[in-house]
């Protein structure tokens, strides 16, 4: 094997792409030459700078990324797979832009999509499919993130109308949203409701100094006295079960695009240990070097040939949430190993922004926290196995 040429796509060493059909490959090729184009050039310096490109969001739409597991109203309609190889992409450019798109499409366009009026889903769905309009999801708040039974936001009815009082927090593209799904409490359990910004009473704060997903935007929400008619509320939503089947749907998105972000980090390791040379030779000479890089190959692909599993059983109609949060628990936690790892093969020079391990380390904090946190996912599989709900 002397002199063989170095991989550049690690998932090439159990032949990942041999598993897709030529749609979901075009699919993925697809978004990976866009984002080459349009975000890979500047995401160091909009990492650096905390800045979202809002102006990208339509042609995010154009592409069909925006919802585009759905059906109708706009929406591409593609399989879960294709869905999850898109989010695979987004998120080796950064986690900013898969969280965009998956707040977007599975918690925002979601909720509307599967809990909505008719009248809701046409106002609302064809606009945030082409990224006309932007929408969040609000249900976590300052004290209630993983139990989400205890919010405090509450909505009460005032004759016809609903008066909604509360707060959220961290809140992915609050502060840019033209509508926000909220979940509040009511007489009558958790209900969820549409608030298009600039409703009166209906403020958003962003949240600054974040040393993670700094390409994106993250705020509070704050209601103070807003008044919604009857129709702002989601007529097919009733108790948790509403926004727990959206959360599913992101965190599907997640457990793919964990897949991508380790992938870009070890491109970028494989890459510098072939041209970095140390002791006269390429660091990936040496044994240390070629030990971090294989293990964190092989992890690597398991964490892919699981999403596609996933994949494949979601497209089946089949896949239960215990094994979405199999798939988050393990691919996030694999993830966020793998760029450490490859930030020691970086050396000094993996502190800087021109290589992107550290970046996606600090991006996967977040997401190893949202959607469910890595110890609710290994609860919920606990729970899976033994019958009992050790978090209740």
């Amino acid at each position: 094997m002397s002199g063989a040429t170095p991989m550049k796509d690690p998932l090439d060493l159990l032949d990942f792409a041999s598993a897709l059909t030529d749609e979901e490959r075009e699919i993925q090729a697809t978004v990976a030459r866009f984002l080459a184009d349009r975000v890979r050039p500047h995401i160091a310096e909009w990492f650096e700078n905390a800045h979202f490109a809002r102006e990208l969001a339509p042609e995010l739409g154009k592409l069909g990324l925006l919802g585009m597991h759905l059906e109708g109203y706009g929406c591409a309609g593609t399989s879960a797979v294709g869905y999850g190889l898109a989010c695979l992409e987004l998120e080796a450019a950064d986690s900013g832009f898969r969280s965009f798109v998956s707040v977007q499409g599975s918690l925002s366009m979601y909720s509307i999509w599967k809990w909505g009026s008719e009248d809701q889903k046409q106002e609302w769905l064809p606009r945030l499919a082409a990224g006309e309009a932007i929408g969040c999801f609000g249900l976590t708040e300052p004290d209630f993130g993983s139990n989400p039974a205890g919010m405090r936001t509450k909505a009460v009815r005032d004759g016809d109308d609903w008066i909604l009082n509360g707060s959220k927090m961290w809140i992915t593209n609050g502060g840019i949203a033209d509508v926000a799904t909220v979940w509040a409490r009511t007489e009558d359990g958790v209900r969820g409701f549409l608030v298009p910004r600039g409703t009166p009473g209906f403020t958003t704060q962003d949240i600054k100094q974040k040393m993670s997903l700094r390409a994106s935007v993250t705020s509070e929400l704050h209601f103070d006295d807003v008044r919604l008619p009857d129709s702002a509320r989601l007529p097919l939503a009733e108790g948790l079960r509403g926004p727990l089947s959206c959360l599913n749907e992101a965190r599907f998105g997640i457990l793919f695009g964990a897949v991508g972000a380790a992938r870009d980090c070890l491109q970028a390791a494989l890459g510098y240990a072939d041209a970095r040379v140390q002791f006269d030779r390429p660091i990936s000479g040496f044994q240390l070097t070629q030990k971090k890089l294989a293990d964190m190959s092989v992890s690597l692909n398991n964490a892919a040939l699981l999403a596609l599993h996933l994949g494949r059983l979601k497209d089946r109609g089949r896949i239960r949430p215990e094994q979405i949060s199999v798939g988050k628990l393990n691919n996030v936690r694999e993830a966020i190993a793998i760029a450490r790892e490859c930030r020691t093969v970086l050396g000094a020079n993996g502190i800087s922004l021109e290589y992107s391990p550290l970046r996606h380390a600090n991006n996967l904090e977040s997401v190893l926290t949202y959607e469910g946190t890595s110890e609710i996912h290994t609860l919920v599989i606990g729970q899976a196995l033994t019958g009992q709900a050790a978090y209740r």
